[in-house]
């Protein structure tokens, strides 16, 4: 495997350095174990779709995109009137 280089702040650099030291390792084996784990934004979308799948097959929830949307707009609203307390 090659290696490459990556331009960081120094401060993001050191602080990668920390939490690796801190799971016990290297700031190169932390990053790539990151590298592996995370999704992709079309990972994220796939597993969104087969969760949504699921649910539709278990209970037959099937919200229409504006559905979608006004849910979405009540949470956001909640979760604004719950940071204001």
């Amino acid at each position: 495997m090659s290696d490459a280089n990556v331009r960081i702040p120094a401060e993001a650099r050191d602080r990668l350095a920390r939490i690796a030291s801190s799971e016990g390792m290297s700031l190169r084996g932390y990053l790539s174990h990151l590298a592996e784990t995370l999704l992709t934004p079309e990972e994220r979308a796939e597993r969104a779709e087969q969760a949504r799948a699921a649910l539709r097959e278990w209970n037959g929830y099937d919200p229409s995109a504006a559905e979608q949307a006004s849910l979405d707009a009540e949470l956001e609203q909640r979760l604004r009137e719950a940071g204001t307390r």
